[in-house]
This record gives C-alpha cells, structure tokens and sequence, in this order.
C-alpha cells in the first residue's frame, strides 16, 4: 500500500509511542499487557489506514465538476461567496471522516488564479460556520469553460493540519491532487449559479472520479 508524503511525520510519532508504551506494558503487565497493546495496535494500523493513496485512474474532463474528496455530500444551497466570487454561487459541501481518504484534489480544470490560507476556529467540520469561521484554504480556478469556481478546504474539531501545493498561474487538472488535510474535515465547492448539479445530498462521493456537476459551455 502506498502511503502519502503527509504521513511521514505522524507515522514517526505514533511508531516510537507504540514502542514505548508497548514495552511498558509488557514489562511491567506482562501477560496483561495484551490488554493495552491490542488496542493500541487497532490505532495504530488506522494511522496506516488513514494515510493510503488508492490507485485511480483519472480521466480529463472539461464541463465536469469532479467530487475533490471522498467523503458525503452534506449540503447542496445557494449562497453569497464573499471572498472571491462576490457574490450567489451554488455551495456542495462534502464531509470526511477520518477513515476517508483525505487527499483533497481539483474539481476543475484551468488555472489557478487565486489561493489564501486563513487561520481560525475549530468548530466541527459539519458545523455551516466552519466555513468562514475554521482554519480554512480558498483557491480559485479559471475553468476550461471560462468559469470562476472557488473552492475551500475546512479544517474540523480533529483536523488540525491543512497543506494545499498549488501557486497562482499552475495548471489545474480536475481530479489531481493539490492538497491534504490531516483526520477528518470538509470541502467545499462554490459554483455559478447555472450549474448543473449532478450529486445530491447524502451521497457517497469518491475523489477524483465521481461527478458532482456540470458546468455550461461559455
């Protein structure tokens, strides 16, 4: 199993906590050790779990609007997005738990002509505030289809960690990667107001290659 570039650190840490709480247990337990070893093992093996990079193949897309992680979709409405758009768009929000893959990829391709980190709250990730009250990334994209679409990684109540690669005037390409967020979070995606929107609420959404919408030709 392939492990992310994001796991190294945390993979450190939970290995030399497993060792020593390990061989605690054993030499001062002994035999009921296993008591406290086992559970530790579980947690362990999900810090693996955790940090996978499955295999998927990814197609080009042009109008489509590719779900950016996999998780579910919890919220489909019409918002103002005052950040960038300054203005209506349509919100898809799409919740992971920490057993998801949290690789956090593009929903569209085009150009990317904004990004900002912002720090903030930790409010839980299903909250509608998370939004513009959590630690939080914005990155916009100059669509294929001559569309501005905005879309925000939400760090939640146990995400503490948010990465985004990407730089202004980089390719997008809808369905790569172009962040992480570390143990449970949301996306959100901000649309024109004349989207087709494919998904809707409760779906299971896999990153990269389910389509949550569908842009108009410009």
């Amino acid at each position: 199993m392939k492990l992310h570039r994001e796991s190294k650190g945390t993979i450190t840490v939970a290995t030399l906590l497993f060792l020593v709480v390990g061989v605690s247990a054993i030499y001062f337990l002994e035999i009921w050790s296993l008591l406290i070893i086992m559970p530790l093992l579980v947690i362990y093996c999900l810090v693996f779990w955790f940090f996978r990079v499955p295999n998927r193949t990814i197609l080009d897309h042009k109008e489509n609007v590719i779900a950016p992680v996999d998780g579910k979709v919890v919220m489909i409405k019409e918002v103002e997005e005052d950040e960038f758009i300054k203005g209506k768009a349509i919100q898809v929000s799409i919740f992971m738990s920490p057993l998801n893959v949290h690789i956090c990829r593009y929903p569209v391709s085009g150009e990317v002509i904004y990004k900002k980190y912002h720090p903030g709250k930790y409010l839980v990730a299903w909250h509608e505030k998370s939004s513009t009250e959590n630690e939080r990334t914005t990155v916009a994209v100059q669509t294929l289809t001559n569309h501005k679409v905005v879309f925000r990684q939400i760090a939640g109540y146990v995400a503490r960690r948010i990465v985004f690669y990407c730089n202004e005037g980089d390719k997008a390409k809808a369905g790569h990667e172009f962040g992480f967020i570390k143990f449970g979070s949301r996306m959100d995606v901000f649309l024109p107001l004349d989207t087709e929107i494919i998904c809707k609420i409760g779906d299971i959404t896999k990153g990269g290659l389910d389509v949550i919408a569908k842009l108009k030709e410009n």
